[in-house]
């Protein structure tokens, strides 16, 4: 009999208990955080049509590249959702009596065939949160509030870099970039962080782009006043596009300053969000402390996907932010390092002979809203003390049968190594 690869597919993991905890610990703060600001829980399909998410509102042509494919009974061509936004976009789009503004949350897993780093796989949990039905920056000022206040309650210390499409395509209209190579330049220009000056250059001129033009675009780069709104003040005359941004990332600092956030949140106006759903505002989340380099959040306004959806030229305001529970998942662990692990278990009960009644006092424990664990393998008392420790359980409740003729149980600290006994009707 030939042997089954039981391994994980490559990408994928399986979590253990104890990680599956922290994991969960996670999600519920961020749903606690994303309630708090009014957001409305949502589930979308992992299956949609493959013709839904390859449309040119989804995630562009390299997300595509990475997208699972697959065909049913029926030879319907399907596809494993790589976020949650087209979804989200899909749901408003076939219910028009939503009330506006809406603003929900979701929390699901994604696909993505792509390149494997620390904190990203191929089968990983999006949190998202999207407004739709708000044009003012106010939107996104909230979205990215709301992600200060969820990495606060998670004990990690963020910055939030934000740009606008409109800034960054309109400069590039001005430096004579051809329309055809827009969307590739900003992919390119994402790049720059990772790659460096010259490896971005290089790759510009790759593209065809005129001396003239990868020049501008150097000297823009290389611009030491690039990060003041006054720099990009005379190409707004020049570009419609730049005015737009320029005025949309001015009335965001006004809320930022208001907020006194505006030390944790940074102009990069080089930040691309490579995606082509993007019309305006983005941002990305980032460690400060840098264990992490790549970005454990991002997001943006992406006003033409619903009404492309439909079939109209509508605009649908819409802006988003997701979080990557996995990579902050990896986050947590990095910076708890040398931090023992807690137990969750408020009680570990183990029975001498007494498995009945041990499982009654467990229940009357557990309706007094405590965690217990009812030790079950019949281990020995010194076995079973062992186990407590291992698993840092504090409490431990032993219950023989002279307790249960007493109508009591002892329960032993086993940090301080003190017992008391509690009084409690075995025989009712």
């Amino acid at each position: 009999m030939k042997k089954m690869n039981y391994q994980n597919v490559k990408g994928t993991q399986d979590y253990l208990p104890n990680a599956e905890v922290v994991r969960r610990n996670i999600r519920r703060s961020l749903e606690d955080v994303f309630m708090l600001y009014g957001c409305k829980p949502l589930e979308t399909p992992i299956l949609n049509y493959t013709e839904l998410l390859a449309s040119k509102y989804g995630g562009g042509a390299e997300i595509l590249e990475e997208m699972y494919t697959l065909t049913d009974r029926g030879e319907r061509n399907l596809a494993l959702r790589y976020d949650l936004t087209i979804p989200f976009a899909k749901v408003v789009a076939m219910n028009p009596t939503i009330k506006m503004p809406f603003k929900r949350y979701e929390i699901g897993k994604v696909f993505r065939d792509g390149p494997i780093k620390a904190g990203r796989f191929r089968e990983f949990t999006q949190c998202d949160v999207d407004i739709v039905g708000v044009e003012s920056q106010i939107a996104e000022a909230e979205l990215m509030m709301m992600a200060l206040d969820a990495f606060r309650k998670l004990g990690l210390k963020v910055m939030i870099q934000f740009n606008n499409r409109k800034l960054l395509t309109g400069m590039l209209e001005v430096f004579n970039t051809g329309e055809d190579k827009i969307n590739k330049v900003v992919l390119i220009l994402d790049k720059l962080e990772k790659l460096g000056l010259e490896a971005v250059l290089s790759e510009l001129t790759e593209q065809g782009l005129s001396a003239s033009t990868v020049q501008s675009i150097k000297q823009f780069l290389n611009d030491k006043n690039n990060k003041s709104y006054s720099y990009f003040e005379p190409f707004a005359k020049q570009n419609k596009q730049v005015e737009q941004g320029l005025e949309e990332l001015k009335e965001l600092e006004t809320y930022l300053v208001f907020l006194n956030v505006n030390s944790e949140c940074v102009f990069n106006p080089f930040l691309a969000r490579g995606l082509e759903i993007y019309t305006g505002t983005i941002y990305e989340v980032f460690l400060t402390d840098k264990t992490i380099r790549s970005s454990i959040g991002s997001g943006g306004r992406y006003d033409n996907a619903i009404g492309g959806l439909i079939g109209t030229n509508e605009k649908f305001s819409t802006v988003g932010v997701s979080f990557g529970l996995d990579v902050i998942y990896t986050a947590i662990q990095l910076s708890k390092e040398n931090i023992p692990e807690e137990s969750t278990v408020d009680f570990y009960i183990i029975p001498m002979n007494t498995q009945k009644e041990s499982l009654l006092a467990a229940s009357y424990l557990r309706e007094q809203g405590y965690t217990v664990e009812l030790e079950m393998g019949n281990k020995k008392l010194g076995k079973a003390l062992d186990k407590a420790n291992k698993e840092k359980v504090r409490q431990v409740i032993i219950i023989g049968e002279e307790e249960v003729k007493n109508n009591q149980f002892k329960i032993k600290d086993m940090l301080t190594g003190e017992e008391k006994t509690e009084g409690f009707l075995f025989n009712k």
